[in-house]
């Protein structure tokens, strides 16, 4: 049997502080009342272990305060006074055992359920990994709380950046700055702010998104009810391109890869 020294530290400390000033008092010098320690010691065990030992604890010391009492009585018996701060006693340690107790196992459900999102969280985030749909997902500040592993792969987009919560923006321009859009220059800034303009508004139109390297994306926003976006990015390559000669796929690669104009004269042939 496994031994639980948190369960027995607060009875036991209250038991050894309660013989202690029975045996220290008028033997050796006047011993002050304990009972504000003895209280002490039923939070603190209600702290370390749960109920069950601050209860313990409180009797111990509501019994240890008795005998402390008693011994200070010339005659057999208690006074009112006495029976007063027995009372006062009880119901104290009783209260802190209760709250503390109570507290304590509060807050061990609240982390147990927490670990237990954190854990759903991260098989959810393990499984969109494993997706080739692009996913971010974005905050109220249009911040990006998730991105998986499709998206960074689609974009070329670093894991130190992709983990420092860009905003949405930030994303755009790194499309734009790495050359990721099939789309002239002159167009990358109109492109940009009707994308932003979308994702704000919770358009859930789609649009299709011509990579350069040839892959087709259709996008699409949602908007969340705490007000954030989940953006998806699904491959639809081979529905746009489908009529696109199988034998030609590397040399319509080489175009989209090469001169601008051959590239708009491809795009008009799909």
């Amino acid at each position: 049997m496994q031994f639980d020294w948190r369960a027995i530290a607060g009875p036991a400390l209250a038991a050894a502080t309660v013989l202690g000033a029975v045996l220290v008092d008028g033997r050796v010098f006047s011993f002050p009342n304990p009972a504000p320690l003895l209280v002490c010691i039923v939070a603190f065990a209600g702290s370390l272990s749960g109920l069950g030992s601050a209860v313990i604890s409180a009797a111990i010391a509501i019994t240890g305060s008795a005998f402390f009492f008693l011994d200070h009585r010339a005659a057999p018996g208690y006074d009112d006074a006495d029976l007063v701060r027995l009372a006062m006693l009880a119901v104290t340690a009783g209260g802190t055992a209760a709250i503390t107790g109570l507290l304590r196992q509060w807050m061990m459900d609240a982390f147990a359920l927490e670990r237990q999102h954190h854990a759903t969280a991260e098989r959810l985030s393990a499984a969109l990994d494993q997706v080739d749909i692009g996913i971010v997902l974005l905050n109220p500040d249009t911040r990006a709380e998730f991105i998986n592993r499709a998206f960074r792969d689609y974009f070329a987009l670093p894991d130190d950046k992709a983990n420092s919560k860009p905003p949405f923006i930030a994303l755009m321009y790194h499309g734009r700055d790495t050359g990721a859009y099939e789309m002239p220059a002159d167009e990358l800034n109109t492109f940009i702010a009707r994308r932003m303009e979308m994702m704000r508004s919770g358009d859930s139109t789609p649009i299709t998104i011509k990579l350069k390297d040839g892959k087709v994306l259709r996008f699409s926003c949602a908007a969340l009810p705490d007000g954030g976006r989940m953006l998806s990015y699904t491959p639809v390559t081979d529905l746009v391109r489908h009529t696109d000669d199988p034998t030609a796929a590397e040399y319509y690669r080489s175009l989209r890869g090469g001169d601008r104009g051959l590239t708009h004269a491809l795009r008009a042939a799909e």
